[in-house]
């Protein structure tokens, strides 16, 4: 895992007191402001203590106020050559950018949240999932909202190589599906907040039911991760015109990609002889389709 001062603080947001959260903000909004504070300064311009920028800090696994700002500094520095190589000075998409703007900027935000998850990603977990789904009979996805997307994606994937998943859509078919697992079965949640009540459930239902619990998050604290026995976690940011569940979709597609392919690699020839199989079903019937119109 790389050291990510912002994504940190995303991180730990919802988890924190309302004059972390101030102090949390401002050093989010901008980085390099922050990193030039004393802390006696930043504490004032959040209208609180010294005491609880020290917080903060040991809140973030940093053991005081220097190490937080180095970071901070590493991190503005960071951004801004990543920014112009982009050829972006103000990331945030403004409501009179241009088209060519627009464009550059989501290009930069969906790189970056692809980076930031593939370094932020606990790789042994990822790989204590794999052993889970290689051997469960059952692998049970849930997720709301956008989230869907991602666990359709993933069920499709599975699928194509011989895996039994099941994407549920419907919250109630989900919460059924799970209190009827196995012990062995994999359940495996998706939700940026990590708070979505119909995934919670679910997850829950099927933790019950003895299935391996999986949280794909944004937030590692939040209630989901909280009760799953695996925690994949993604990192996005939302910015004007990019929502929670617009900045997570490539985050979770993401870690469905090297979910997938780390199962993949278990058993390669299988996996080739089943993604054949199925690439050939599919094109067959095209082709039938097409010569009867």
């Amino acid at each position: 895992m790389v050291d990510d001062v912002t994504m940190r603080l995303r991180q730990a947001l919802p988890g924190l007191r309302p004059a972390e959260r101030r102090i949390a903000e401002l050093t989010l909004a901008s980085p390099a402001t922050a990193a030039e504070m004393t802390i006696t300064t930043l504490a004032e311009r959040c209208a609180t203590s010294p005491a609880s920028v020290i917080r903060l800090c040991r809140t973030l696994d940093y053991p005081g106020y220097p190490a937080f700002r180095i970071a901070l500094a590493r991190a503005a520095a960071d951004e801004q050559g990543r920014r112009l190589s982009f050829g972006v000075e103000d990331a945030d998409i403004e409501p009179d950018d241009g088209a060519r703007d627009v464009a550059r900027k989501l290009a930069y935000h969906e790189t970056r949240a692809i980076e930031e998850t593939a370094n932020a990603l606990d790789v042994v977990e990822l790989d204590r999932v794999v052993d889970a789904v290689v051997q469960a009979p059952v692998i049970d996805i849930y997720g709301s909202g956008s989230s869907t997307l991602a666990g359709q994606d993933l069920m499709q994937k599975l699928r194509r190589i011989g895996y039994q998943a099941n994407c549920w859509i419907d919250s109630h078919l989900g919460i059924t599906s799970a209190a009827v697992l196995r012990p062995g079965s994999v359940a495996i949640g998706f939700s940026h907040s990590g708070r979505t009540s119909e995934t919670l459930a679910a997850l829950r239902t099927a933790s019950a039911a003895g299935a391996h619990t999986v949280a794909v998050t944004n937030f590692p604290d939040a209630p989901l991760a909280k009760a799953a026995d695996s925690v994949l976690t993604t990192t996005s940011r939302e910015t004007r015109f990019r929502s929670g569940a617009m900045a997570s979709r490539m985050a979770q597609l993401t870690v469905v990609d090297i979910l997938f392919l780390r199962v993949a690699q278990r058993a390669p020839e299988a996996v080739t002889v089943s993604l054949t199989a199925t690439y050939d079903a599919i094109t067959s019937r095209h082709e039938r389709a097409s010569e009867a119109g």
